[in-house]
């Protein structure tokens, strides 16, 4: 194995050993490689929402009927509704001017829980010109033949 020796009068080695620096470089490479998250090929498209409510029927600008059945079921002017399709009806209403007569009508078979949800719909709607009607069918408490 051969030494350099220095000479007289010769300059020291200015080379540096690069070695070291590839590997670690090459070592700090493959790790970035390994971090970075796998690109996937993919296109975002906003699709349309289905909406769960029904259009609203159409409110009668002057007078406006609901009645409930025995079976359970909404009636709006004669058209039935879910309490979905009744809110957005409601809206509806309240939005014409003069704001129309709403008229509720329960029968009297009819759900007390089911009443007093739609009655809870009513006040929500903030409806001002609400009556009960068909109460006085009810105005004696003798059993009905």
């Amino acid at each position: 194995m051969a030494f350099a020796t220095p000479r007289k009068g010769a300059l020291p080695l200015g080379e540096m050993n690069t070695t070291p620096l590839i590997d670690v470089m090459l070592v700090l490479l493959v790790m970035l490689i390994f971090t970075i998250p796998v690109a996937t090929n993919s296109l975002d498209v906003d699709l349309p929402a289905t909406t769960d409510t029904p259009r609203p029927l159409q409110p009668n600008p002057i007078k406006n009927k609901i009645v409930l059945t025995p079976e359970g079921a909404i009636l709006w002017n004669g058209i039935q509704t879910d309490r979905a399709g009744l809110r957005s009806t409601l809206k509806a209403a309240r939005a014409l001017y003069p704001e129309p007569e709403l008229q509720y009508e329960p029968d009297a078979q009819a759900s007390y829980d089911l009443a007093a949800r739609v009655l809870s719909d009513i006040k929500a709607s903030g409806a001002t010109k609400f009556g009960f009607v068909g109460n006085d069918r009810y105005r004696s408490f003798e059993k009905q033949d």
